[in-house]
């Protein structure tokens, strides 16, 4: 397993992260157990989750864990996530120092810690001042309730301000963004990317597979169907089959993808997953699978090489299709200038 930094941190992680959304809705107690079991004999060490995920229960399921394998829970990183709703009460939910408090403590309970490694914004909150946020989770530092803090979804002057505002007031600066990322998905390029590198932070993309797609289970123009996730729900979010069905660039990137595979004789998840790791700034890519199978095939990743030839056209063919200005070709000239001058 290929170990890197959490972000600027001394804390080593390795670069595939256990994702556990799944922990207690599609996946059960001994199921999850099962995942867990794998993925460190692998040689992982980083598990992500959130108090959101299945209400509490994909936290709990990982307490329980940790609990009974005392050896693996001493190598254990552990990353959660608080910011959406845990009750119905106007405070059950955002940033506030009031409902952080109460969900920080909530999830050390679920989790059976005395500390988090990491603790997670999980999304922005307008109407809490990012003061009071950063405050908080200074504190919780201090306290040593979290060992450090960062941020999911999250855009680029949301992470500028929030890194600058901690480095002005002598705060814990935040150490990862949790961003979606993914062939089908290189928006965070733009401009994201940028701003957690200037902040000197490191990310940790979740949707590697852009939902399935890049594993190739969808297929041109056939509704999907069956025990996948598009299959159970066609309209899910931002994957949702028919509006990426109806674009050319996706099917021109599965072929790519699928095209590669081939030719190393491995899946096409495996070959997905290596190009998002290779990217700058990842310190370690979330897997979202729901069976042993798919967590194996998954890590098998890891011993996949991709040629410069390779990374080139997955590249060339998934790039971002921005209009021109600021963040197309005419915006990108002006950003930078060659040093000896002239036109």
């Amino acid at each position: 397993m290929d170990y890197r930094k959490l972000g600027p941190s001394g804390t080593v992680v390795t670069a595939y992260c256990l994702g556990t959304m799944t922990f207690g809705a599609e996946a059960d107690e001994a199921a999850s157990h099962k995942l867990l079991n794998d993925y460190f004999a692998w040689g992982g060490n980083f598990i992500d989750t959130a108090d959101v995920y299945s209400a509490g229960k994909s936290e709990e399921i990982i307490g329980r864990w940790l609990k009974a394998r005392p050896t693996e829970a001493r190598q254990a990183i552990v990353a959660t996530k608080g910011r959406f709703p845990m009750g119905n009460g106007p405070n059950d939910i955002g940033l506030s120092r009031r409902h952080l408090g109460q969900a920080l403590d909530d999830s050390l309970r679920r989790l059976g810690l005395e500390q988090i490694d990491l603790y997670q914004m999980h999304a922005w909150d307008a109407l809490t001042p990012i003061e009071e946020t950063l405050r908080f989770l200074d504190d919780a530092v201090s306290s040593g309730k979290i060992g450090y803090y960062g941020f999911s979804n999250y855009v680029g002057w949301h992470i500028a301000k929030a890194s600058e505002i901690a480095k002005a007031r002598g705060y814990t600066r935040p150490v990862t963004l949790q961003p979606q990322y993914n062939l089908l998905v290189r928006d965070i390029e733009l401009e994201i990317v940028a701003a957690c590198q200037d902040a000197g932070m490191g990310l940790l993309p979740w949707s590697p597979l852009g939902g399935g797609w890049l594993t190739g289970k969808y297929k041109r123009d056939e509704m999907p169907t069956g025990a996948t996730r598009l299959g159970e729900n066609p309209n899910r979010g931002g994957e949702s089959y028919a509006p990426r069905n109806a674009m050319e660039r996706t099917w021109a990137i599965i072929a790519a993808v699928e095209e590669i595979a081939k030719a190393h004789g491995v899946s096409m998840a495996q070959v997905a997953l290596t190009w998002t790791a290779a990217q700058p700034a990842i310190t370690s890519v979330i897997l979202g699978a729901r069976t042993p199978e798919q967590l194996a095939d998954n890590l098998g990743a890891m011993k996949l090489k991709l040629s410069d030839e390779d990374m080139a056209k997955l590249n060339e063919v998934s790039a971002p299709q921005p209009f021109d200005y600021p963040y197309g070709k005419g915006g990108i000239n002006q950003r930078h200038r060659k040093i000896e001058g002239g036109r």
